[in-house]
């Protein structure tokens, strides 16, 4: 799944997906041409979620308590650059990279 900063990774699934930051573990990705309500997905060890961009809810999926704070922080940071991300995904174009969490 990982892959060098802006570069699109292949999922063990065989999609290929643009990862948008890395941070304690958590890999944060986004599908091109995704269903809509827009989110992001968030994996942390064996367990992965997706986040809603607009209110952080979960729409499928777990990720353990800490995992999920920090996600929610991140993702409460970068907001706006997660909505961009995600109108450019539904061309699909070059997806942005964002700023980990420190």
């Amino acid at each position: 799944m990982a892959a060098p900063d802006g570069q699109v990774s292949t999922a063990p699934w065989g999609i290929r997906v643009p990862r948008l930051s890395e941070f304690y573990g958590i890999v944060i990705y986004m599908y091109f041409a995704d269903h809509n309500p827009p989110h992001f997905h968030a994996i942390y060890a064996e367990h992965e979620a997706l986040i809603r961009i607009a209110d952080g809810s979960t729409i499928r999926g777990e990720l353990p308590n800490t995992a999920m704070r920090l996600v929610e922080q991140w993702r409460t940071l970068h907001h706006d650059e997660l909505v961009q991300n995600w109108a450019l995904a539904q061309e699909p174009a070059a997806l942005s990279r964002i700023e980990p969490l420190q």
